[in-house]
């Protein structure tokens, strides 16, 4: 595309020729000649002086800018847009059900689906219009899928769980195997029936390998436009709100509640039965113990308010000269109660 197309694209003003061949978006560490690049990061800021990219993407945080740019209000969204333009279509080998599915004669495949090879669908279940099922899905009985649904190879959906519109599953997602529930009795653990499901509702994506145990009564919910990573873990009767996203390897303990727009680390891990307050954010590898307040922001094991976090960490830095200095003042008052002759207890001799 040429440059001034793109920058039209992008609703931005563009600053340099208009003729340039833009043939692909790249990484400004590793962008080529005829490639366009971005800079929202002030971190990559000084890739700006050794970029070899034709043009770059950036908004009013740039500064000056030495190479071809197109002047966006948001370089991050800018880019997104950009990306969107040079998205390949992502094509599938097969059309309609094929014949190596197995489908149960009381399923029901509404128009323009497509389901690949080697897919189970079970008793009762039915698939909405426009999805796409890839090879090795096994949805169980009951189970209902919405419209325009992706659901990539080795999928699992089990029994009477509910997947709303536009809903995408990575591979090897899981959603609605048991939850973890055991209750302990003369000396060993009695497994607790897992009678509920999973409703993951309209606009969700989740990630590769990641699991949403189903309710032991109730639901397990995923609320609209939740974004959840690969790897996971979302416990029995938990609810995800609306427009929370959820980092890789993060684990959600059972009867959680995590409120709507709520950012959460990886690698952070939520005990059970608590709340989490709408808008607020828990940093990477934090854990949290009790309910979070809204628009609260957390750090650390146990996590505290980030400000105050913040102080700690600070402080355990001086931690060895700080003992060393007790150890010393310690050794001064001995030597001036030598000094002073007065004993242990303070007494006069």
């Amino acid at each position: 595309m040429k440059l001034i197309e793109i920058a039209k694209h992008l609703n931005g003003i563009l600053k340099g020729p208009q003729d340039v061949d833009i043939l692909r978006p790249a990484k400004i560490e590793e962008a080529a000649p005829g490639e366009i690049t971005f800079i929202s990061n002030p971190r990559y800021k000084h890739f700006l002086e050794t970029t070899k990219a034709s043009a770059v993407i950036v908004d009013q945080s740039a500064g000056d800018v030495r190479i071809p740019h197109i002047l966006v209000e948001n370089a991050y969204m800018g880019f997104l847009l950009l990306l969107r333009l040079f998205e390949p279509k992502r094509g599938f080998d097969f059309s309609g059900i094929s014949k190596n599915a197995e489908i149960h004669k009381t399923a029901k495949i509404a128009e323009n689906s497509n389901i690949g090879p080697f897919v189970y669908i079970g008793s009762n279940s039915t698939i909405g219009r426009n999805c796409i099922i890839y090879p090795g899905v096994v949805i169980l009985n009951d189970v209902s899928v919405g419209e325009n649904c992706i659901i990539y190879p080795n999928v699992s959906i089990r029994e009477q769980c509910i997947i709303g519109n536009n809903v995408i599953l990575q591979n090897n997602v899981v959603i609605g195997g048991d939850g973890f529930g055991f209750a302990p009795h003369a000396g060993k653990y009695e497994k607790i029936p897992q009678i509920g499901n999973v409703v993951i509702e309209d606009d969700v994506e989740i990630g590769a390998n990641t699991t949403v145990d189903r309710a032991t009564v109730g639901s397990t919910v995923i609320k609209k436009g939740a974004k959840l990573d690969n790897l996971v873990q979302v416990a029995h009767n938990c609810v995800v709100g609306e427009h929370t996203v959820i980092a890789a390897q993060a684990g959600i303990s059972g009867s959680t509640t995590i409120g709507n727009s709520v950012t959460i680390g990886g690698q952070a891990g939520l005990v059970g039965h608590i709340k989490i307050g709408d808008g607020s954010a828990i940093a990477a590898q934090s854990g949290i113990t009790k309910d979070v307040k809204p628009k609260e922001i957390l750090f650390g094991t146990p996590a505290y308010p980030i400000s105050e976090r913040k102080k700690i960490e600070v402080s355990i830095k001086h931690l060895p000269n700080a003992i060393k200095r007790i150890k010393q003042l310690e050794g001064e008052v001995v030597e001036l109660k030598n000094l002073l002759n007065i004993d242990q207890k303070g007494n006069d001799q």
